[in-house]
């Protein structure tokens, strides 16, 4: 059995290409998700499984990172983060923060998901396992790559011809210090050649979590439907304002918004500031900007 988890690796610098326009203001982490920057969420949920320390790799607008988390802390909690000038992916982001690492246990999570799954039954999984890397997977999802022998993972994408793919990886796993021996330093690599290794060797635990929600917020489409799940947050901040003749529906609400007479907001999302104009009807927005919306708009992003 493995020492208990308290760090965490959040991945933050990935460029959002998929959420683009959105992702010209912000890091994707950074989008606000019901009234809140997405990572509050991961954070949150890492904070209520016992994590105490994390690191969060940037690329993209780092800056907005800084603005984000002036003190490097939240909750209490204290963030460190690791500039990525050049785009390291998913192994060599791992790498690269080796000595913050510390030969210490570690909890991987993508910084684009939203969910609810039960994060500190896959830390326990692990902590009892003695696996090197345990996946945490679900039966069910929109790309199930990995397949399964029990709870081995012996193979991903049919990469090795083992089998073809049934489980969903839902983009957490957790790290035992001796697998980063299996990524080469100063390179530009995904993480997945050194999970081929693992099954190889029959080293690579899974952790399975059909529980709850799971949400990959990579495009506008999954972003929109996130908002949907009303016990992620509140559909309106106690700061916006929505004239007494608008008609507003299954649409979430930001920070100082503003909606005027007679407009119509149906299945949209008003981040903070965004203003709509007298009579204008939107279905399937995403207001992002402070510029006033006006008109008739339909799937699009203003």
């Amino acid at each position: 059995m493995s020492k208990p988890i308290r760090k965490a690796f959040l991945l933050g610098a990935g460029l959002g290409t998929r959420l683009r326009p959105l992702t010209s203001t912000l890091p994707k982490p950074l989008i606000p998700v019901f009234q809140r920057p997405l990572i509050e969420n991961t954070l949150d949920h890492c904070l209520a499984a016992g994590i105490e320390e994390f690191a969060i790799n940037t690329h993209h607008l780092p800056g907005k990172w800084g603005e984000a988390f002036p003190d490097g802390s939240y909750r209490g909690a204290p963030i460190t983060f690791f500039h990525e000038p050049v785009l390291l992916e998913t192994g060599g982001g791992l790498k690269n923060i080796e000595s913050w690492i510390n030969g210490d246990p570690l909890l991987v999570y993508n910084g684009d998901i939203l969910t609810s799954l039960e994060l500190s039954r896959l830390l326990e999984t692990h902590s009892q396992s003695g696996d090197l890397v345990t996946m945490g997977l679900r039966a069910t999802g929109h790309e199930p790559h990995v397949a399964i022998n029990g709870n081995r993972v012996i193979d991903i994408s049919n990469l090795l011809g083992n089998a073809p793919g049934t489980h969903q990886f839902v983009g957490i796993y957790c790290v035992n210090p001796p697998f980063l021996d299996l990524i080469p330093p100063d390179e530009k690599i995904s993480v997945i050649p050194a999970f081929l290794e693992l099954i190889r060797n029959n080293e690579l635990g899974a952790s399975f979590h059909d529980e709850g929600h799971w949400l990959d917020l990579g495009t506008r489409e999954a972003y929109l439907d996130a908002h949907r799940h009303t016990e992620f947050g509140p559909s309106m901040h106690p700061g916006a304002h929505v004239d007494a003749t608008a008609m507003v529906e299954a649409s979430v609400i930001g920070a100082g918004a503003s909606i005027g007479a007679e407009a119509v907001v149906l299945n949209c999302v008003l981040w903070p500031g965004a203003r709509i104009g007298k009579g204008a009807q939107l279905t399937n927005c995403i207001v992002y900007s402070s510029t006033p919306a006006t008109g008739a708009h339909h799937d699009e992003d203003l």
